[in-house]
Order: structure tokens, then sequence, then C-alpha cells
């Protein structure tokens, strides 16, 4: 399984999800974690797994699509971001049909946020 995982290191509310990557590898090992840019192009599979912060939410949860989102408001190119970048993706017919986000409160821990991962992608 590979997992995509996007955080930008230089904003404290957008970068849990680098901070919690190394242990998320050793957790994990059998999972290929892919860091990844949405301002980069890339492909996702047909079992696309994402990890990303998403505002607004309380606690980790999981989306399968991207009407469970609202756009965020876009005034230049710099406002570009993830969901920008997937409903794209989606316009041009490139979606996968089974896509799961995983997204993380921007105030969670990095404990919790590691634990509600590992128990998301490894079910016991």
């Amino acid at each position: 399984m590979t997992v995509f995982v996007f955080g930008n290191p230089d904003i404290k509310g957008d970068s849990l999800p680098l901070k919690i990557l190394p242990e998320l590898r050793k957790r994990c090992p059998e999972i290929d974690f892919q860091m990844k840019d949405p301002n980069e192009d890339f492909e996702l599979p047909e079992d696309a797994v994402i990890i990303d912060v998403v505002a607004g939410l309380k606690e980790v949860s999981i989306f399968d699509s991207l009407d469970d989102f609202q756009p965020p408001p876009r005034l230049t190119l710099h406002d570009f971001d993830l969901f920008s970048y997937l409903q794209l993706l989606k316009k041009l017919g490139k979606l996968p049909s089974k896509i799961k986000i995983i997204g993380l409160p921007p105030t969670i821990s990095k404990e919790k946020a590691t634990d509600s991962i590992t128990a998301i992608l490894i079910p016991t």
C-alpha cells in the first residue's frame, strides 16, 4: 500500500503530517509513505490513501469523496492546494474511484494523530 502524505513544514498548522511521518514509518514498515507537494504533478493509484491536515476538524476523520469538503476561497495561485489539485484530477477523469483521505485536525497532538492513523491503516 502507498500512502501520500501532504503538509507544509513552514506552516505550523499544516506541518503535522510531516512531523509524524518518521513514527508512522516505524510503526507501519510495510506501507510506502510518500511525501508529496500539491503544487507538483503526480498520479494517484486506484486505491489512493492520502494524509493531510483539514481545517475545521475536531478529530481524525476519513473521507472517501471530494463532495465531503467545502472548497476554500482562492484569490491567487498561492491558494492552490491539495483540494484544488484533486478537483482538477476529477474534472480530467483521472481521480481514482476509490480514494481515502485521512484528515487531521490542525491542533491535534502528534501522539494522538499517530495513534489514530496507525489504527486506520493497520486495523486490529
